[in-house]
């Protein structure tokens, strides 16, 4: 098929082929949440080069169809250059946030680039066999990508719901591996953070979400572990997160755009722009109907405090000796003179609503739940509102509704409420945990999963967790996690994490049987549950009938095997439950020791991480003192 009468066009589409590759293989080292699943993906593309350049070199001449192929192929490639460009250039918290969007747009590059090699009949080109073979294994693994998910990151979630919500023995710890994970630890790497979520403010259609302002809150929290970071100069380096100028400039985006000056008390308007609170007030008190600077029309006059602005302001001050801004006082989020709430809620419809949940027909019911779920998903403000119209306990109400349906959206209704941390306690006073808990028990398969997600959601607040696990969650989850989808186990699972952070809720789920099911799941490596049944179980370990239970499962045989090979994560969660199954138990050292323990450790000393570093040294001395005693008692 060789030719040297090539067309511009063909030979302009290759060039811009290799070119594309090249372009994607600079984000080979990319690290991160996202750096493995983006990695494996450059690693794929990059490997396609060899194809398109020695397609040149035989100058290969292209049919009709051919080019279609390529430039199917061309499209995909480009569209995964976007995608890599705003993974790396983008709000990380933004990322977190919204992973499983994130983890979808890879798969769909994936998609796109295997549906590109189906078209390109590479094996009709005169190439070489090693380049063709090349080819076909990289068809080979797009497809087998395509098959293969990512899975949902149940300690990741764990640390983020610990992080927002919860104070924690260890919450310095888990900021820390936050910051170090999302690659968020120094004052430079902090401040692109906030120019980007400002960014994605600016771009983004509509008031401040609820992903906004856990994002601020968040960032806050970060900026605040890497100053205590910082106070502790590093004596290797000689260096600090922080450092000081010695003339200091204002950075551009500290100013006030009306009046110049450092802010003081950063607050947001409408279209996303960020203003000294006392100029901004006064520009509206003067009647006007638009934002100084972008000169769009406001849609409200609401003012939302930047407190992750603000946080770094006075970070910026501290580091280089100035004086730190006064606060101007405190204000309610987002209110309109006379005090009442702002929001694009329409109060009316929803009364409206809440009247045919409380007087209408099935139909109307279950129409009415649907529409509120729907809208307390869209965005914070209408989760606001549709709490304050007192939409909780009618909903609460619906869940013993006979219509399977009108139950499934009560349910996850109240699961989009749940999202605002008000709203919470109000669910939870309605006397919500019960009929929820009733759900989870017998409701659809849908209703069920987001019971348990309700669950999770409500459980965040620590006083929750006991009232949860009184009202029975703990056994109906453990069943949604052997009987559920994919989806309702990951549910049930991170239900059940959450709620074992309470130590009497670990009593609960060991009686309840969970150590079972989980140790099925850990053994069907290909079940996709591997992750989640490792964070449980590393979690009941510290308990004493938990690691009973756990050993009698006979899980020390798997749990070295995962120290062996399994992820970062896995193998640390996997050593911490060893190390709790075996310390001060000779039987169980010993079944450790004739498995392989001591190499499996002694290894993951060497490039585990730091935790698992710790928990591996500390069980291989005394498998090795244990080793020596055998030894001497050998006649």
């Amino acid at each position: 098929m060789g030719s040297t009468n090539v067309s511009h066009e063909e030979e302009l589409m290759m060039s811009r082929l290799v070119d594309s590759v090249k372009q994607i293989s600079k984000f080979s080292n990319s690290k991160g949440f996202f750096g493995r699943i983006q990695g494996d993906l450059v690693r794929r593309i990059t490997l396609l080069s060899p194809f398109f350049e020695e397609l040149i070199d035989i100058c290969a001449e292209l049919n009709e169809e051919q080019l279609k192929g390529f430039e199917v192929m061309r499209i995909a490639l480009d569209s995964s250059l976007e995608l890599f460009r705003s993974v790396n250039g983008g709000s990380k918290l933004l990322q977190i946030f919204q992973r499983g969007s994130v983890v979808q747009k890879f798969h769909d590059a994936t998609v796109e680039i295997e549906a590109a090699l189906t078209q390109i009949p590479y094996d009709k080109f005169e190439i070489s066999e090693e380049v063709r073979e090349q080819v076909e294994l990289l068809h080979f693994q797009f497809k087998r990508a395509i098959e293969r998910r990512e899975e949902y990151d149940l300690q990741l979630s764990h640390d983020l719901a610990m992080a927002e919500s919860v104070v924690d023995p260890e919450y310095p710890e888990i900021l820390k591996r936050l910051s170090q994970e999302l690659q968020l630890s120094t004052i430079d790497e902090l401040k692109k953070e906030s120019h980007a979520i400002h960014e994605y403010f600016l771009s983004y259609d509509g008031d401040p979400d609820d992903c906004f302002q856990r994002m601020s809150t968040l960032l806050k929290k970060l900026v605040d572990c890497a100053t205590t970071e910082s106070s502790e100069p590093d004596a290797s380096t000689g260096s600090k997160t922080i450092s000081r100028h010695r003339s200091p400039v204002i950075p551009e985006y500290f100013r006030c755009p009306i009046s110049l000056e450092l802010m003081k008390d950063p607050v947001i308007v409408s279209t996303g722009q960020t203003y000294e609170r006392s100029s901004i007030q006064k520009w509206l008190d003067a009647g006007h109907k638009t934002c100084p600077k972008s000169q769009e029309t406001l849609l409200h006059s609401g003012l939302t405090p930047n407190y992750v602005l603000k946080s770094l302001i006075a970070l910026w001050c501290e580091s280089n000796g100035i004086e730190l801004p006064q606060n101007q006082g405190s204000y309610n989020r987002t209110t309109r003179p006379g005090g009442s709430s702002s929001s694009d809620c329409d109060r009316a419809f929803v009364l409206a609503l809440l009247e045919k949940l409380a007087n209408g027909t099935t139909e109307q019911q279950r129409a009415a739940a649907g529409e509120l779920r729907l809208l307390a998903k869209r965005n914070a403000d209408n989760r606001v509102c549709i709490a304050e119209a007192g939409a909780i306990p009618l909903l609460v109400e619906l869940l013993s509704s006979p219509d399977p349906r009108t139950q499934e959206h009560s349910v996850t209704a109240l699961l989009n409420l749940s999202i605002n941390e008000g709203n919470k306690g109000a669910i939870v006073d309605a006397g919500a945990i019960t009929d929820i808990v009733e759900v989870l028990k017998n409701g659809s398969m849908e209703a069920r999963e987001n019971a348990a997600a309700t669950l999770f959601s409500l459980s965040v607040i620590d006083e929750n967790k006991v009232a949860i696990g009184a009202a029975g969650a703990i056994q109906a989850l453990i069943s949604l996690l052997e009987e559920g989808t994919r989806r309702g186990k990951k549910d049930a699972a991170t239900a059940i994490f959450n709620l074992c952070i309470y130590q009497g809720n670990k009593s609960r789920a060991i009686k309840g049987g969970i150590v079972d099911p989980l140790t099925r799941l850990l053994k069907d490596a290909g079940g996709g549950m591997v992750d989640e049944a490792l964070a449980i179980l590393a979690i009941l370990s510290t308990n004493q009938e938990g690691k009973a239970a756990i050993a009698e499962a006979d899980t020390i045989p798997v749990l070295v095997e995962i120290i062996r090979t399994g992820s970062p994560r896995n193998r640390e969660n996997a050593a911490a439950i060893l190390w709790y199954l075996c310390i001060g138990n000779m039987e169980r050292l010993n079944v450790a020791r004739e498995v392989g323990a001591d190499v499996a450790l002694k290894e993951l000393t060497e490039n585990g991480t730091d935790r698992a570093k710790r928990k591996a040294a500390s069980l291989l001395e005394i498998i090795q003192q244990l080793e020596g005693v055998v030894i001497s008692t050998v006649p």
